[in-house]
């Protein structure tokens, strides 16, 4: 019931965007998707949780600027490796392109990631997480790919690419209890691999980018016009990412009791 009211009311709040966008100027849809999983978060929250659910945004300045710089450095580490194979086995070369796209910033790729993180990392994988911690990773992650499947240029690969994607960003909740490394990882990820790099980020083409790519390789290689997450490089670095979250996650439980894994899990209510 309380996933059902989030998806109602998420939806209504988008449409009702939508709508008042043909009267009044509103922000871009990135920012009506933002605003429509705010105001479905707030409302299942204040009807079955008593206005109280540690969503994982609450935390001390100094910790959430640190794990969000955390993320975005993991990501970094994560595209270079990435792109440098990709360098490494195709003709593709990276010039110079004509500069960060700024606007494109704060109308679509810092909403949308907030957007993304709450949506999918949110209330409903957490609440799903409260029994079946395993599932809600694995579930959201697939639901978050499947949800890919209209993007410009999608393949197989590229589903899978953003599958692991979410189990990775599922992961750092699980591990952490709070959203902010998840949502320097996926800021910096994205920011890195289209208007830096000048790949496609998930089909989307940026309209300015700091460097471009130019030459050929097969697109399995390259990505294709997915971008960069549609390389079946990207894909094994993501799950040598994974394999080494769940290894150092077992190390830590190794010689701790109860598990550090779900120790921030709220009760089912």
């Amino acid at each position: 019931m309380p996933l059902s009211l989030l998806g109602a009311v998420y939806f209504a709040t988008f449409l009702i965007w939508g709508f008042l966008g043909r009267f009044v100027q509103l922000p871009g849809l990135q920012w009506g998707a933002l605003v429509s999983v705010v105001v479905a978060t707030l409302v299942v929250v204040a009807s079955f949780e008593h206005g109280r659910w540690p969503l994982g945004l609450a935390a001390p300045p100094r910790i959430a600027v640190s794990e969000a710089f955390g993320g975005g450095i993991f990501a970094a580490v994560l595209i270079f490796a990435g792109d440098g194979l990709i360098l490494a086995t195709t003709n593709l070369r990276h010039l110079q392109g004509n500069g960060f796209p700024w606007d494109e910033l704060a109308t679509i790729y810092l909403p949308a990631v907030l957007h993304e993180e709450l949506l999918f990392r949110g209330y409903a994988m957490q609440k799903l997480a409260t029994r079946w911690p395993r599932f809600a990773v694995g579930f959201m992650a697939a639901v978050f790919a499947l949800l890919h499947l209209g993007n410009e240029a999608v393949s197989v690969l590229a589903i899978a690419n953003i599958f692991v994607a979410g189990v990775l960003l599922g992961l750092t909740w699980l591990v952490t209890g709070r959203l902010w490394f998840a949502i320097g990882l996926h800021l910096i990820w994205n920011l890195l691999s289209g208007p830096i790099l000048g790949y496609n980020v998930s089909g989307y083409e940026s309209r300015r980018t700091v460097w471009r790519t130019s030459g050929s390789g097969a697109p399995i290689l390259t990505g294709g016009g997915f971008g960069i997450e549609g390389s079946i490089w990207m894909l094994l670095v993501e799950l040598l990412a994974v394999a080494l979250v769940c290894w150092w996650i077992w190390r830590r439980n190794y010689n701790q009791r109860p598990p550090l894994l779900f120790h921030h899990l709220p009760e089912d209510s």
